[in-house]
């Protein structure tokens, strides 16, 4: 049913777990099909630049929700938090072979949500407001 990529991912999981002393926590969860995706990141600043330096998930849901949780993880780590968030699903869906059936592409979508909540927790946090290529400014009035 899925290709190898996703039942690899699926069967074992890249970066499973919890990092109990997270720098940012970030959730998504459809309530149509059920599926919750938590991510947890630990920051590392080099300069100024702040790096994921380790990424942890907790999925429940479906082979391809835990398969797209676990390669966004492979593909952010290590990436300053802008060029994480330039991950989007497309990429993940390529990742993952790009035949994920179309029911299911909306587990990629869940899994970039759950990431851009944990680095705006992060950013707010820190003091520091959203700022970066994905996030929705309010428009000013005329």
């Amino acid at each position: 049913m899925y290709n190898d990529i996703i039942m690899e991912h699926f069967r074992h999981p890249k970066n499973q777990g919890v990092i109990k002393d997270a720098d940012a926590v970030g959730e998504a969860g459809n309530p149509q099909c059920g599926d919750v995706m938590k991510l947890y990141l630990k920051i590392k600043k080099v300069g100024k630049k702040e790096i994921i330096d380790k990424i942890k998930f907790e999925t429940l849901g479906c082979a391809v929700a835990i398969a797209n949780t676990s390669v966004l993880t492979e593909m952010v780590k290590g990436k300053t938090l802008n060029e994480a968030l330039r991950v989007n699903r497309v990429a993940m869906i390529k990742a993952l072979g790009g035949d994920v059936p179309p029911a299911k592409q909306h587990c990629s979508l869940l899994a970039e949500e759950a990431l851009k909540v944990a680095i705006k927790n992060y950013r707010n946090r820190s003091g520091r407001a959203m700022s970066c290529p994905t996030a929705k400014r309010p428009r000013k009035n005329k």
